[in-house]
């Protein structure tokens, strides 16, 4: 059976210094099966995508809005010290149905957004990040399909070396001072 392939890519008309899209998250359940009022139970935030976070975190209003209930405390690292956080269980929907059930997700708080979608959910796929011409274009695909790998395709192409066209009458390439048919062209 062929592992089915979901991804979803978000373009941003300038260069961005935050990578963000809209997420869906409910409380956790098993979608074989669910009935049509689980799948309702999904609410729409704001999420940025953050490499640097082991974790992905949700905001206490994510937390209202879902109906959520902590399942323990779990203790964070973080920018300005460590402390002890609220856990919780969650499916999270990314755009174009690409979906994560049972993630473990942390309550924090967050500059930016209700969501943060950490290495736990970035690690399980491919996470590319471009800025051709002035645009940034992020995408992501899970499973993981392939390596991606820009050195490789960076390399340049072995140079082949151009035929010289020397006209009889021209100078020689050689450098002596004569013209080509009375040096090297003979």
């Amino acid at each position: 059976m062929a592992i089915q392939v979901r991804a979803f890519t978000s373009r941003y008309p300038g260069l961005s210094r935050v990578l963000g899209n809209v997420v869906r998250v409910a409380p956790a359940f098993d979608h074989d099966g669910a009935t049509p009022e689980q799948l309702q139970q999904y609410s729409d935030f704001n999420a940025i995508w953050d490499t640097g976070a082991t974790s992905s975190v949700i905001t206490q209003q994510v937390v209202d809005k879902c109906g959520l209930k902590p399942i323990g405390m779990a203790e964070v690292a973080h920018a300005v010290g460590k402390e002890l956080a609220e856990v919780y269980i969650v499916n999270i929907r990314l755009p174009n149905g690409v979906a994560f059930i049972y993630v473990r997700a942390i309550k924090g708080k967050l500059a930016t957004g209700d969501v943060l979608i950490g290495m736990d959910i970035i690690s399980q796929g491919d996470f590319a990040v471009t800025n051709k011409d002035g645009k940034t274009v992020f995408s992501f695909r899970m499973p993981s399909v392939e390596c991606i790998d820009f050195v490789a395709s960076a390399r340049p192409a072995p140079m082949q070396r151009a035929e010289l066209k020397v006209g009889r009458n021209d100078p020689c390439p050689c450098g002596s001072g004569k013209k080509h048919k009375k040096c090297c062209g003979r």
